[in-house]
Protein backbone atom coordinates (compact mmCIF):
# COMPACT_ATOMS: atom_id res chain seq x y z
CA UNK A 1 0.00 0.00 0.00
CA UNK A 2 1.40 3.45 -0.87
CA UNK A 3 1.74 6.36 1.51
CA UNK A 4 -1.70 7.75 0.71
CA UNK A 5 -3.61 4.59 1.47
CA UNK A 6 -5.22 3.50 4.72
CA UNK A 7 -6.48 0.30 6.16
CA UNK A 8 -10.06 0.09 7.37
CA UNK A 9 -10.34 2.08 10.56
CA UNK A 10 -6.91 3.74 10.12
CA UNK A 11 -8.27 7.19 9.43
CA UNK A 12 -5.77 10.03 9.79
CA UNK A 13 -6.09 13.79 10.08
CA UNK A 14 -4.59 14.23 6.59
CA UNK A 15 -7.53 12.30 5.15
CA UNK A 16 -9.94 14.71 6.83
CA UNK A 17 -7.94 17.72 5.64
CA UNK A 18 -8.16 16.38 2.12
CA UNK A 19 -11.94 16.03 2.34
CA UNK A 20 -12.34 19.57 3.68
CA UNK A 21 -10.01 20.98 1.00
CA UNK A 22 -11.95 19.30 -1.81
CA UNK A 23 -15.29 20.63 -0.59
CA UNK A 24 -14.00 24.12 0.22
CA UNK A 25 -12.15 24.60 -3.04
CA UNK A 26 -14.77 22.86 -5.15
CA UNK A 27 -12.44 20.59 -7.10
CA UNK A 28 -9.71 17.97 -6.82
CA UNK A 29 -7.35 20.19 -8.80
CA UNK A 30 -7.71 23.18 -6.50
CA UNK A 31 -7.54 20.96 -3.42
CA UNK A 32 -4.27 19.51 -4.69
CA UNK A 33 -2.88 23.02 -5.16
CA UNK A 34 -3.93 24.05 -1.65
CA UNK A 35 -2.49 20.91 -0.06
CA UNK A 36 0.69 21.00 -2.10
CA UNK A 37 0.28 17.50 -3.54
CA UNK A 38 -0.67 16.01 -6.88
CA UNK A 39 -4.26 15.62 -8.04
CA UNK A 40 -3.73 11.86 -8.10
CA UNK A 41 -2.66 11.95 -4.43
CA UNK A 42 -5.84 13.84 -3.52
CA UNK A 43 -7.92 11.22 -5.31
CA UNK A 44 -6.11 8.36 -3.59
CA UNK A 45 -6.44 10.00 -0.17
CA UNK A 46 -10.19 10.51 -0.57
CA UNK A 47 -10.59 6.92 -1.77
CA UNK A 48 -8.67 5.75 1.29
CA UNK A 49 -10.94 7.78 3.58
CA UNK A 50 -14.10 6.43 1.98
CA UNK A 51 -12.66 2.95 2.23
CA UNK A 52 -11.82 3.44 5.88
CA UNK A 53 -15.33 4.65 6.69
CA UNK A 54 -16.97 2.30 4.18
CA UNK A 55 -19.26 5.09 2.94
CA UNK A 56 -19.35 7.38 -0.08
CA UNK A 57 -18.62 10.95 0.96
CA UNK A 58 -18.76 12.91 -2.31
CA UNK A 59 -20.84 13.05 -5.46
CA UNK A 60 -18.32 13.59 -8.26
CA UNK A 61 -18.98 14.68 -11.82
CA UNK A 62 -16.69 16.14 -14.45
CA UNK A 63 -17.79 19.63 -13.42
CA UNK A 64 -18.69 19.58 -9.75
CA UNK A 65 -18.07 18.00 -6.38
CA UNK A 66 -20.70 17.89 -3.64
CA UNK A 67 -20.90 15.99 -0.33
CA UNK A 68 -23.39 13.17 0.05
CA UNK A 69 -25.83 13.16 2.97
CA UNK A 70 -23.35 11.15 4.99
CA UNK A 71 -20.56 13.34 3.67
CA UNK A 72 -22.22 16.46 5.11
CA UNK A 73 -22.21 14.88 8.58
CA UNK A 74 -18.64 13.64 8.26
CA UNK A 75 -17.51 17.02 6.96
CA UNK A 76 -19.01 18.86 9.94
CA UNK A 77 -17.33 16.47 12.36
CA UNK A 78 -14.05 16.69 10.45
CA UNK A 79 -13.98 20.47 10.83
CA UNK A 80 -14.36 20.14 14.60
CA UNK A 81 -11.61 17.53 14.85
CA UNK A 82 -9.22 19.52 12.68
CA UNK A 83 -9.86 22.71 14.65
CA UNK A 84 -9.09 20.84 17.86
CA UNK A 85 -5.91 19.39 16.40
CA UNK A 86 -4.80 22.81 15.18
CA UNK A 87 -5.43 24.29 18.62
CA UNK A 88 -3.37 21.51 20.18
CA UNK A 89 -0.48 22.32 17.86
CA UNK A 90 -0.77 26.03 18.66
CA UNK A 91 -0.74 25.33 22.39
CA UNK A 92 2.35 23.17 22.11
CA UNK A 93 4.09 25.63 19.80
CA UNK A 94 3.25 28.75 21.76
CA UNK A 95 4.28 27.10 25.00
CA UNK A 96 5.12 29.76 27.55
CA UNK A 97 3.98 32.71 25.45
CA UNK A 98 0.48 32.22 26.87
CA UNK A 99 -0.56 32.06 30.54
CA UNK A 100 -3.85 30.44 31.50
CA UNK A 101 -5.25 31.26 34.94
CA UNK A 102 -8.23 29.20 36.01
CA UNK A 103 -10.94 29.88 38.56
CA UNK A 104 -14.17 28.21 39.61
CA UNK A 105 -16.42 31.26 40.11
CA UNK A 106 -14.52 34.53 39.98
CA UNK A 107 -10.94 35.33 39.08
CA UNK A 108 -9.50 38.18 41.14
CA UNK A 109 -12.84 39.78 42.00
CA UNK A 110 -12.77 43.57 41.84
CA UNK A 111 -9.08 43.34 40.94
CA UNK A 112 -9.69 41.31 37.78
CA UNK A 113 -9.85 44.13 35.26
CA UNK A 114 -6.83 45.89 36.77
CA UNK A 115 -4.90 42.62 36.77
CA UNK A 116 -5.64 42.14 33.07
CA UNK A 117 -4.66 45.71 32.18
CA UNK A 118 -1.41 45.67 34.12
CA UNK A 119 -0.49 42.26 32.80
CA UNK A 120 -0.91 43.46 29.23
CA UNK A 121 1.26 46.50 29.96
CA UNK A 122 3.98 44.68 31.89
CA UNK A 123 4.11 41.39 29.98
CA UNK A 124 3.13 42.08 26.36
CA UNK A 125 4.95 38.95 25.21
CA UNK A 126 2.81 36.61 27.32
CA UNK A 127 -0.87 36.45 26.45
CA UNK A 128 -3.17 36.15 29.48
CA UNK A 129 -6.29 34.02 29.42
CA UNK A 130 -8.70 33.68 32.34
CA UNK A 131 -10.64 30.42 32.27
CA UNK A 132 -13.71 29.56 34.36
CA UNK A 133 -13.86 25.85 35.13
CA UNK A 134 -16.31 24.44 37.65
CA UNK A 135 -13.95 22.16 39.54
CA UNK A 136 -12.33 22.44 42.99
CA UNK A 137 -8.96 23.35 41.46
CA UNK A 138 -10.40 25.74 38.88
CA UNK A 139 -9.26 23.51 36.03
CA UNK A 140 -5.67 22.94 37.19
CA UNK A 141 -6.11 19.23 37.92
CA UNK A 142 -7.83 18.84 34.56
CA UNK A 143 -4.94 20.44 32.69
CA UNK A 144 -6.97 23.45 31.62
CA UNK A 145 -4.67 26.09 33.11
CA UNK A 146 -1.16 26.89 34.39
CA UNK A 147 -2.29 28.58 37.61
CA UNK A 148 -5.59 28.64 39.43
CA UNK A 149 -7.28 30.98 41.89
CA UNK A 150 -8.72 28.92 44.73
CA UNK A 151 -11.06 30.06 47.48
CA UNK A 152 -13.00 26.91 48.34
CA UNK A 153 -11.73 24.75 51.22
CA UNK A 154 -9.24 22.44 49.54
CA UNK A 155 -6.38 20.19 50.58
CA UNK A 156 -3.45 22.08 49.05
CA UNK A 157 -0.75 19.55 49.94
CA UNK A 158 -0.68 18.23 46.36
CA UNK A 159 0.04 21.66 44.90
CA UNK A 160 2.51 24.47 45.25
CA UNK A 161 0.56 27.44 46.51
CA UNK A 162 0.75 30.93 47.94
CA UNK A 163 -1.75 33.05 49.84
CA UNK A 164 -2.35 36.25 47.87
CA UNK A 165 -5.02 37.84 50.06
CA UNK A 166 -8.32 37.61 51.89
CA UNK A 167 -11.87 38.58 50.95
CA UNK A 168 -14.71 39.53 53.23
CA UNK A 169 -17.87 37.45 53.03
CA UNK A 170 -21.17 38.69 51.64
CA UNK A 171 -24.77 37.52 51.94
CA UNK A 172 -26.50 37.15 48.58
CA UNK A 173 -30.26 37.55 48.55
CA UNK A 174 -33.17 38.51 46.34
CA UNK A 175 -33.48 42.27 45.90
CA UNK A 176 -36.95 42.25 47.50
CA UNK A 177 -35.76 40.28 50.54
CA UNK A 178 -36.37 42.11 53.86
CA UNK A 179 -32.63 41.86 54.55
CA UNK A 180 -31.92 43.91 51.42
CA UNK A 181 -32.77 47.10 53.35
CA UNK A 182 -30.06 46.40 55.91
CA UNK A 183 -26.37 47.31 55.92
CA UNK A 184 -25.17 43.96 57.24
CA UNK A 185 -26.29 40.51 58.39
CA UNK A 186 -24.93 38.61 61.39
CA UNK A 187 -23.72 35.06 60.92
CA UNK A 188 -26.13 33.69 63.53
CA UNK A 189 -29.10 35.23 61.71
CA UNK A 190 -28.49 32.95 58.74
CA UNK A 191 -29.56 30.01 60.93
CA UNK A 192 -33.18 30.93 60.29
CA UNK A 193 -32.85 30.77 56.49
CA UNK A 194 -32.30 28.08 53.88
CA UNK A 195 -28.78 28.38 52.52
CA UNK A 196 -27.81 27.64 48.90
CA UNK A 197 -24.42 25.89 48.84
CA UNK A 198 -22.31 24.66 45.95
CA UNK A 199 -20.80 21.57 47.52
CA UNK A 200 -18.20 21.19 44.76
CA UNK A 201 -16.65 24.63 44.36
CA UNK A 202 -18.37 26.90 46.88
CA UNK A 203 -16.52 28.56 49.77
CA UNK A 204 -19.29 28.08 52.34
CA UNK A 205 -19.42 25.01 54.55
CA UNK A 206 -21.51 24.18 57.59
CA UNK A 207 -18.35 24.38 59.69
CA UNK A 208 -19.09 28.09 60.05
CA UNK A 209 -21.67 27.11 62.69
CA UNK A 210 -21.63 24.80 65.71
CA UNK A 211 -22.45 21.20 64.84
CA UNK A 212 -25.69 21.28 66.85
CA UNK A 213 -26.97 24.55 65.38
CA UNK A 214 -26.76 24.81 61.58
CA UNK A 215 -29.03 26.26 58.86
CA UNK A 216 -31.06 24.26 56.38
CA UNK A 217 -29.24 23.87 53.07
CA UNK A 218 -29.93 23.26 49.41
CA UNK A 219 -27.10 22.10 47.18
CA UNK A 220 -26.54 23.71 43.79
CA UNK A 221 -24.32 22.69 40.88
CA UNK A 222 -22.54 25.87 39.74
CA UNK A 223 -22.61 29.66 39.96
CA UNK A 224 -25.56 30.06 37.60
CA UNK A 225 -27.60 27.45 39.47
CA UNK A 226 -26.66 29.14 42.77
CA UNK A 227 -27.73 32.59 41.56
CA UNK A 228 -31.01 31.21 40.19
CA UNK A 229 -31.86 29.59 43.54
CA UNK A 230 -31.22 32.86 45.39
CA UNK A 231 -33.16 35.01 42.91
CA UNK A 232 -36.36 33.13 43.82
CA UNK A 233 -36.25 34.67 47.30
CA UNK A 234 -36.55 31.28 49.00
CA UNK A 235 -32.77 30.88 49.47
CA UNK A 236 -29.84 33.04 50.50
CA UNK A 237 -26.15 32.44 49.89
CA UNK A 238 -22.81 33.27 51.51
CA UNK A 239 -19.92 34.11 49.23
CA UNK A 240 -16.66 36.08 49.03
CA UNK A 241 -16.83 39.69 47.93
CA UNK A 242 -15.29 38.63 44.59
CA UNK A 243 -18.61 37.06 43.61
CA UNK A 244 -20.43 40.30 44.35
CA UNK A 245 -17.94 42.17 42.18
CA UNK A 246 -18.14 39.84 39.18
CA UNK A 247 -21.76 38.63 39.30
CA UNK A 248 -23.98 41.65 39.56
CA UNK A 249 -27.38 40.39 38.52
CA UNK A 250 -30.80 42.00 38.35
CA UNK A 251 -32.91 40.73 41.22
CA UNK A 252 -29.94 39.91 43.49
CA UNK A 253 -28.16 42.11 46.06
CA UNK A 254 -25.20 41.47 48.34
CA UNK A 255 -24.81 42.64 51.92
CA UNK A 256 -21.82 42.32 54.32
CA UNK A 257 -21.79 39.26 56.58
CA UNK A 258 -20.87 40.18 60.14
CA UNK A 259 -18.94 38.04 62.64
CA UNK A 260 -17.43 35.68 60.05
CA UNK A 261 -13.78 35.11 59.15
CA UNK A 262 -12.71 36.31 55.70
CA UNK A 263 -12.06 33.86 52.86
CA UNK A 264 -8.40 33.14 52.05
CA UNK A 265 -7.48 33.45 48.36
CA UNK A 266 -4.69 31.19 47.05
CA UNK A 267 -2.92 30.78 43.76
CA UNK A 268 -1.96 27.15 43.12
CA UNK A 269 0.18 25.50 40.45
CA UNK A 270 1.82 22.20 39.56
CA UNK A 271 5.16 21.85 41.33
CA UNK A 272 6.91 20.01 38.51
CA UNK A 273 5.43 22.06 35.66
CA UNK A 274 5.95 25.68 36.63
CA UNK A 275 5.12 28.30 34.03
CA UNK A 276 7.91 30.92 33.79
CA UNK A 277 5.37 33.70 34.41
CA UNK A 278 4.09 32.15 37.65
CA UNK A 279 6.01 34.41 40.03
CA UNK A 280 5.13 37.50 38.02
CA UNK A 281 1.43 36.61 38.28
CA UNK A 282 1.75 36.05 42.02
CA UNK A 283 3.52 39.36 42.50
CA UNK A 284 0.91 41.28 40.54
CA UNK A 285 -2.06 39.62 42.25
CA UNK A 286 -0.60 40.06 45.73
CA UNK A 287 0.22 43.68 45.06
CA UNK A 288 -3.35 44.37 43.98
CA UNK A 289 -4.85 42.62 46.97
CA UNK A 290 -2.63 44.58 49.31
CA UNK A 291 -3.54 47.83 47.63
CA UNK A 292 0.02 48.82 46.75
CA UNK A 293 0.65 51.42 44.10
CA UNK A 294 3.52 49.32 42.80
CA UNK A 295 4.02 45.58 42.86
CA UNK A 296 6.89 44.55 45.12
CA UNK A 297 6.14 40.84 45.01
CA UNK A 298 4.46 38.69 47.60
CA UNK A 299 5.81 38.65 51.12
CA UNK A 300 3.98 35.43 51.82
CA UNK A 301 5.80 32.12 51.86
CA UNK A 302 5.60 29.80 48.90
CA UNK A 303 4.54 26.31 49.86
CA UNK A 304 5.45 23.19 47.93
CA UNK A 305 3.70 19.87 48.36
CA UNK A 306 5.32 17.50 50.79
Amino acid sequence: MDGTGAKAGAMELRHLRCLVAIVDTGSFTDAAHELGVSQAAVSRTLTALEGSLRVRLLHRTSRSVAPTTVGVRVLARARVLLAGADELVREATLGHTRLHIGHAWSAFGRHTTEFQRRWHEQHPGTELRLIRHNSPTGGLAEGRCDLAVVRAPLDLTSWSHVLIGHEARRVAMASDDPWARRHGIRLDEVLGRTLAIDRRTGTTTLDLWPEHDRPAIEYTHDIDDWLAAIATGRRVGLTPEATAAQYRRDGIVYRPLREADPVPVHLIWRTHDVHPATHSAIALATGLYRGRERDHGPSGRFTRPR
